[in-house]
């Protein structure tokens, strides 16, 4: 299982590749899970938090969006995620948002603020330090999280956020020529303002972006073109190249056994942690 979890992740069938791995693989301990918490009236505008087991208050906060082009995607499928970050000493917050059709951009990026600013509000109740967060996802959750950082129609405050990771995501990708991004995009008036790299100015936190050379899903130009429009922008920025590394392997070596794989763990939170205007 641990050498083909690239073809695992990407298995079309009924069932989700994510679940059954989340379900399956070996998962970090010492972890506190609260589920199915509401920021929103609507049934998917819940989230699941975990947190070091303990009494610890005052932590660090990772709010992680997922992935699923925007169509698809379950929290409960991303425990390996939440319990791998806690672990280290994170309080993670992963969360729904609605999906396509039901919603298209900006819906589900605005989902995903106001997870975000109930996080602000809330966090300190379950340990963690609202003054002191993180933004993360992968592939369409990188782009969620991008857009949050990028654009202030979402109306995150951007004075809590110490830095923004991004795993896989598009960021370039216009104009919209497969059907995920069709369906998400197509009827936005302003095409060219649904794409992070047209957004960038120099005041944003510092951000890591992280990819695979070998991905076919969302292609290693979308992070090499943002890291060089935050460049020139002052922007501290860090891209990492993951030789050899597919759309599911920047995702999946989060995981405990899967972690030789790449050192996708290790690198994002050395990323936060030496950075001094970081958590």
């Amino acid at each position: 299982m641990v050498g083909a979890v690239s073809g695992f992740f990407g298995i079309a069938n009924a069932f989700s590749p994510v679940g059954i791995f989340n379900a399956l693989v070996p998962k970090d301990g010492g972890v506190a899970i609260e589920r199915n918490v509401a920021f929103g009236a609507h049934p998917r505008q819940k989230l699941d938090i975990y947190r070091p087991a303990g009494d610890e208050t005052g932590l660090p906060v990772i709010y992680f969006s997922y992935g699923g082009g925007w169509e698809s995607g379950d929290k409960a499928e991303y425990g390996f995620v939440g319990r791998a970050l806690a672990a280290r000493g994170y309080v993670t917050v992963i969360a729904d948002y609605r999906l396509v059709p039901e919603v298209v951009f900006p819906d589900f990026v605005a989902d995903n603020g106001l997870a975000v600013q109930w996080v602000a509000d809330t966090i300190g109740n379950y340990g963690g330090d609202p003054g002191r967060m993180v933004l993360m996802g992968h592939s369409a959750g990188a782009y969620n999280v991008m857009m949050l950082a990028l654009d202030p129609q979402f109306g995150v405050d951007m004075s809590n956020i110490r830095a923004v990771v991004g795993l896989s995501g598009p960021y370039d990708f216009y104009p919209f020529d497969v059907s995920q991004s069709r369906n998400a995009f197509g009827n936005f008036p302003r095409p060219e303002q649904t794409q992070p790299v047209n957004l960038v100015s120099g005041e944003m936190p510092p951000v890591f972006l992280g990819h695979g050379d070998k991905d076919e899903t969302v292609f290693l130009r979308n992070s090499v073109a943002l890291a060089e429009t935050m460049t020139n922008a002052g922007v501290d920025v860090s891209l990492r190249i993951y030789e050899g590394g597919n759309h599911a392997d920047t995702l999946g070596s989060l995981a405990m056994p899967l972690r030789w794989r790449y050192p996708v763990l290790d690198d994002v939170l050395a990323f936060i942690e030496a950075n001094p205007t970081s958590v």
